[in-house]
């Protein structure tokens, strides 16, 4: 199933969460807590980019800067809805 609208999101969102999370009605992030240490700015900027192809990869936009709440938008000169100050 492919989410082409809000609540085909939300449909799949529902869907995802795990049974035993009763307090909540969606399952927004993947469980697990795997920490990464950023040794260099290659790899900065790997895990950046991994970021925001996030949703390009999910099939939710064509770009990452169509996705409204990227940073990516910000990295090409767009405005974003939260102000991002880049490093790279």
């Amino acid at each position: 199933m492919q989410a082409r609208g809000p609540k085909q999101l939300l449909e799949r969102l529902k869907l995802l969460k795990k049974p035993y999370k009763t307090t909540q009605q969606f399952q927004v992030w993947q469980e697990g807590y795997h920490p990464k240490l950023i040794a260099d700015e290659k790899m900065f900027i790997q895990k950046i980019e991994y970021i925001h192809f996030n949703p390009v990869r999910r099939g939710y936009v064509d770009k990452p800067e169509h996705w409204g709440s990227s940073s990516s938008r910000s990295y090409i000169g767009m405005k974003g809805l939260i102000p991002i100050e880049k490093i790279i």
